[in-house]
Order: C-alpha cells, then structure tokens, then sequence
C-alpha cells in the first residue's frame, strides 16, 4: 500500500498541470470530418515531450488517410519499461479526433471553459480527456520508480486519431503494422465501471434510384424520393420490432437503428431522380454481425421491389464489430474494481456500454481489452457527440488514481513471476 499512497500524493499535486493539460487539448480543434488531425497529434506530441515523455511519431500515408476520409492521422506512442521486462506490456489507448461541435452550444465548443470544478468542450469527455488519465498515471509510476517502488513490465500509451471513423488508421494500423504487440489493453471509457463488452456498428449507405421528369408531368418519371419514404418508413417500422432483442449482457439493451444522412434531387420542379441515405444500425454483443448485414440487406430490397421501375444499391461503409466479454478480460477487471473501491469507495461494477469504440482492434488482435477511464456514469452525463460536452474534474483526477494503482498491481513484480 506504500505506492499507493506515493502514487496518489503524487496525482494530487499534479492536478492542475493534468488540467492545464487537458484543456491545452481542447482548444485545439480536431474535427473528424474533415480528419486534418496532424496538428492536433503535434501539439499533444510536444506536450508529453514537455513532460520528459518520449513520443514516437506514426504518420499514415496520405493516400492511406484519404482513402478513410481523412486529410492528415498521425499515430503517438509512448513507451515506458521497468524492471526487468518479463512483465506485461499494456497498453493504454485514446483518441483525439472528435465528431463536429454542431449547433446550440451555450459556451465556446473549443474554450475549455471550467465552471464549478467541470470543464466544457468538444472531446473533453470523448476521448481526449483520457490523453490526460493515462499521461498522467504513467508519470505518476515512473516517480514511484524513480523513489524506489519496484514495477516489472511496460507501459505503452496509444494517442491515435481515426476512432470517428473506425479506427483502421489507428490502433488497427499500429497492430497490423507491428508498431506494438502489447499483452494488455485498457481503452478510453468512463469513471464508474470497467466496460468490458461494448456494441458493434454496421454503417449502410442506399441508393434509391428512379427516373427524373417534368414536375408539370410527375407520371412521366419514376419519384425516387416516394420510394425512398416507403422503404424508410419500413426500415422504421422494423427498428420498433428490435427492442425485442434483448442482450444478455448488462449495461446494454437491444439493437437499434438511426438514418443519419440524407440527400436527393435535382430541383423543385423536377421529379427526384436519386435519394441516398445513410444508416446506423447498432450490433448488440449477442448477435452475428454478418447475419445482421445479411438480412438488413434483404429487408431493404424487399421493401424497394414493391415500386416499379425503383432500382435500389447497398454499399457497407463501416462494419465495427462489438467488443464480447472474454476470460483474459478478467485481470484487468479486478485490478480496476480493487483500486476502484480503494479511490471512489466502492468496487467498479463490470459491465457493457452501448457506443462501439476502437478498442475492438485490440481484442479482435487476441489482447484482452477493457474500457477505462475519465468521466460520468453514462455517455448523456458527459453530453458526448452533444452540444455542451463536459467532464467534472474530479472524475478525471479519481480515474487516473485508479488507473495509476490498477498499473502498479500488474506491474509489480510477484505479478510478474
């Protein structure tokens, strides 16, 4: 327990530099689209170095990045080893791309503004919020081993940029490429639980094709956009019948299913030619992801083959696959519930959340992998991808207390043996 207490003096007195730190990281946009995330990665790159960190700088080719929709990724990675080395590596993984601020914001998306100990600003709590826990917990462990505590293993910290859209040009590209081979994995998450099982996502993109012509004849065309109503209020209707598949695992409740994108037409006096739209369809851990595409696609067909003269086109822009409980899960669960109790006085529940996150890159690599890290009980406390995004301040300095000791209990050298 003596590192403990040296490793949580040592947190308390850095609070306000990981503060500093983390809203240096919010001021600086890093929208995702459009994904010109290199500055973003330069500027928490010269951030840890100001910290006496040593940064790997991983640039994806640009043909790479715009392939993903991207203009610039830049993967960073920190290494830090103890002791003798026969310990685990484990790594610890966040974003700092962000989805767009939007609209109705009532305080400046990228001020960091704090107010009564929370802080507000798109990313703060989605991901790079756990830029600040992990850089945090790894500095607070090289002082304890600096001050005598004995660690065995490494730690790596895994900042990436592309987990908007998918993850591929992060840690999946870090992975393929054999930038690092960690035996353990601890993702961007939240204060209040160890996610050890998260949701899939199917992204489709459909085009509803039909015939254009003379609005002052509309029986001269073939309306694409009255097809494309029928087959959405379908594609509704089927969504309502999803609350009756029910997961097994806690924390996350049925499928569902969102059109976020649409657009068509040629004008107002024109008969639409083409509607295209996009959807979200969220995978519950319990089912089969290519069963799950398979017959989207078969209900999306069969609700267009009923409008005559209607062609219609899949295209899959995304498949992320859910993160499933596994066994290997099972050290990392108890040493973040152990060190849970120790800082918020009770043992961090395990359980699923319902995003779908990056982190599947690790497990789908066989590292068992577990969600970690600052912020509220849920997705909508944080008001993550919403107007307002906040994070309270003790939940980021309690979550990197926890990370810190959970690393100390993995890294101790009987753990080691």
């Amino acid at each position: 327990m003596g590192d403990h207490v040296f490793l949580r003096s040592f947190l308390a007195a850095h609070r306000a530099e990981a503060v500093g730190f983390l809203a240096a990281l919010v001021r600086q946009p890093s929208d995702n689209p459009p994904g010109d995330c290199a500055p973003h990665a330069a500027l928490a790159a010269s951030l840890l170095e100001a910290m006496g960190l040593h940064v790997e700088r991983h640039p994806v080719a640009a043909n790479e990045a715009s392939a993903h929709g991207m203009a610039s990724c830049v993967n960073l990675v920190v290494r830090a080893h103890f002791g003798r080395g026969v310990g685990p590596t484990i790594a610890l993984a966040a974003h700092g791309d962000v989805v767009p601020p939007g609209e109705h914001w009532t305080v400046e998306p990228y001020g960091a503004e704090v107010r009564d100990g929370v802080m507000y600003g798109r990313g703060v709590a989605v991901s790079k919020s756990d830029f600040a826990t992990y850089a945090f917990a790894l500095r607070a462990l090289q002082a304890a081993a600096a001050a005598g505590a004995a660690f065995d293993g490494a730690i790596e910290l895994h900042f990436t940029y592309d987990e908007e859209v998918g993850g591929a040009l992060g840690p999946a590209w870090l992975l393929a490429n054999g930038v690092s081979k960690p035996d353990l994995a601890i993702a961007a998450g939240f204060s209040y639980a160890v996610n050890t099982a998260h949701n899939g996502c199917l992204h489709l993109e459909v085009e509803v094709l039909g015939r254009s012509g003379h609005a002052a004849e509309p029986a001269q065309g073939v309306d694409a956009l009255e097809a494309a109503n029928a087959v959405l209020t379908g594609l509704y209707a089927l969504r309502a019948q999803y609350a009756s598949i029910r997961s097994a695992i806690p924390g996350i409740s049925h499928p569902t299913l969102v059109v976020g994108l649409i657009e068509g037409g040629i004008n107002t006096n024109v008969v639409p030619d083409k509607v295209v739209f996009r959807l979200d369809r969220r995978i519950v851990p319990d089912e089969d992801p290519a069963a799950v595409e398979a017959a989207l696609r078969r209900d999306i067909a069969a609700l267009a083959a009923k409008w005559s003269g209607i062609r219609v086109s899949v295209r899959r822009v995304l498949m992320a696959a859910p993160l499933v409980p596994s066994p290997g899960q099972q050290v990392l669960v108890d040493a973040l519930a152990r060190c849970g109790r120790e800082v918020f006085g009770f043992p961090l529940p395990a359980c699923g959340v319902p995003i779908y996150t990056d982190a599947r890159h690790y497990a789908a690599a066989g590292i068992p992998t577990v969600l970690y890290g600052a912020g509220p009980r849920t997705l909508a406390e944080a008001n993550g991808h919403r107007p307002d995004e906040r994070l309270r301040l003790a939940d980021l300095h309690r979550a990197t207390e926890v990370v810190a000791l959970a690393l100390a209990e993995l890294l101790a050298p009987w753990a080691a043996a």
